[in-house]
């Protein structure tokens, strides 16, 4: 039965109407969506958030916890149809962490997957006025795989002016200067994130996306979306990934990922036999484009990936609080350990400690803070107007906390976090990133993440946590050491170092140094 609803969808849904009869999702193991039945459910579960809502929806927080499938998208814009606010959970969070989303943000309304009732089960008593909906009971209320009859009655009437100051979406940072804080963006963000990176990447409703990444990330799902593209989901695994791209089908143009994604992809393919190998060097042929981003892409990598598949990784600059904001050329060479120019629409401006444009040095490059501004700056961190003043000007420009290079070509380099990749030790201000790119071009190093740790002697000391390939720490640091002698100055080379398995990340491959300061205390 067709679902009859008042629901509005903002702009950033009108390719749906375009599309009604097209795939928009693709769940893992291949069940097709079209984008009808996506309006359909999303009127379904903005029917189901008035029924059950004690309060006025709009402006209101809709937190939902959902895998990556059909139903993200469809409570996502369920929540938008109400003019809420959507928030979505982190799938890997425990309760206490969960608790202190909710809290934060106020949700009035919490929609979860069935898979995780067991997991919210403490929070209901604590949280007594929030309204918890099962996607279950969602979904039961009409049969949702019926295509809407008249889809146009889901958009709304308002133009994008209507839609450009509401509150869209709310992220949580990973939070490394203290607890997350929650990112608010506007309609009006996204819709300007979407048109850039749908310009610069020239996508079209002939693209098929494969996502292994978390969905609320605009480039990953919301972009696609409004280009009319099909996205594809899929659980991250190394040997299913590649039986995927290896399948007949050969249909997908495009894969975004983190380093480590692409790193576990090149593990696996060197386990594969040589028949394998020349099939999955084939299969990435049916790509046009390959992004990584989130963390530093070593060259090494960058250069192996090429060979194996054929691509240059197009490494790209962004934040939860203003998309992306660079990137290297769609078309034309792309520079490792770069991240390019601006996106389109996108404000640079580098600056000094005082706040004032940054000097060029003699050969023309130009070293500083990154500030960025444009119609996709996030509106303010939630509840938090201290820190949305001290990080976003009354103009509007955002201090991002990253220190960049910019060369005489126009291209910038990320130098690294202020906070947390600038190490001053002995007088010097050393750059972390810099450290890490010379050791992974060493052939024992499988990763590192370098960080500063606090010594009365020196300020700082450099520390490195290293994965091996193999062999014994002692010998392999040594090996390390002498590596970097022929790279590096005397005074940037590691004093302290600790071998490890795995280094510790989170979701987007990120890691969080200011976490890894406490390995360091346990060494001793």
């Amino acid at each position: 039965m067709t679902v009859t609803t008042s629901a509005n969808l903002p702009p950033i849904a009108q390719a749906a109407i375009a599309r009604r009869n097209a795939p928009a999702i693709v769940s893992n193991g291949g069940a097709h969506q079209t984008y009808g039945q996506l309006l359909n459910s999303a009127a379904l579960v903005h029917r189901r958030l008035v029924e059950r809502s004690a309060v006025e929806l709009e402006g209101q927080r809709i937190a939902f916890l959902c895998p990556p499938s059909f139903d993200f998208v469809a409570v996502q814009w369920g929540a938008w149809a109400a003019r809420s606010i959507a928030v979505p959970l982190c799938t890997t969070h425990p309760p206490a962490e969960l608790e202190y989303t909710l809290r934060d943000s106020g949700a009035a309304v919490v929609v979860y997957h069935p898979s995780f009732e067991d997991r919210l089960e403490p929070l209901r008593e604590k949280l007594a006025s929030v309204a918890w909906i099962s996607l279950e009971d969602v979904m039961a209320a009409e049969d949702a795989d019926e295509t809407v009859s008249n889809a146009a009655d889901l958009l709304s009437e308002e133009d994008e002016a209507a839609w450009k100051d509401r509150g869209a979406l709310m992220i949580y940072t990973s939070g490394t200067t203290g607890k997350p804080k929650a990112v608010l963006t506007t309609h009006g963000n996204i819709q300007a994130q979407v048109k850039s990176l749908a310009e610069a990447w020239k996508f079209t409703p002939q693209d098929r996306i494969l996502n292994v990444l978390p969905l609320h990330h605009v480039h990953a799902l919301s972009m696609p979306l409004w280009s009319g593209a099909t996205c594809e989901f899929m659980p991250f695994h190394a040997a299913h990934v590649w039986e995927r791209w290896m399948s007949e089908k050969r249909d997908l143009t495009a894969f975004m990922a983190v380093p480590t994604v692409y790193a576990k992809l090149l593990q696996y393919y060197d386990t594969m036999s040589p028949t394998q190998q020349a099939a999955a060097r084939d299969a990435c042929r049916q790509f046009r484009l390959m992004v990584s981003g989130s963390a530093a892409l070593p060259d090494g990598l960058f250069r192996k990936w090429e060979a194996v598949s054929g691509h240059q990784l197009l490494e790209r600059y962004g934040m939860t609080e203003i998309g992306m904001a660079l990137g290297n050329p769609y078309a034309g060479p792309r520079i490792p350990g770069t991240v390019g120019k601006p996106f389109p629409g996108v404000g640079i401006s580098i600056r000094d400690a005082s706040g004032a444009d940054a000097l060029a040095d003699a050969d023309g490059t130009v070293s500083g803070d990154l500030f960025v501004s444009g119609p996709q700056v996030f509106k303010e961190y939630w509840n938090k107007p201290e820190a949305t003043q001290k990080e976003l000007s009354a103009d509007g420009w955002f201090r991002t906390g990253d220190l960049v290079s910019r060369d005489a070509n126009g291209v910038h380099r990320i130098l690294g976090r202020a906070s947390v990749d600038i190490i001053k030790s002995s007088g010097y201000k050393i750059s972390a990133p810099e450290i890490e790119r010379e050791a992974m071009s060493c052939p024992i190093v499988k990763d590192i993440a370098v960080l500063g740790l606090k010594n009365e002697e020196y300020g700082e000391t450099i520390a490195a946590m290293v994965v091996f390939a193999e062999g014994e720490e002692e010998a392999n640091v040594a090996t390390l050491k002498t590596f970097l002698k022929d790279k590096l100055a005397h005074y940037k080379i590691p004093r302290r170092y600790l071998a490890v398995k795995e280094l510790p990340r989170n979701v987007m491959g990120k890691v969080n140094k200011k976490q890894l300061v406490g390995y360091f205390d346990d060494q001793q």
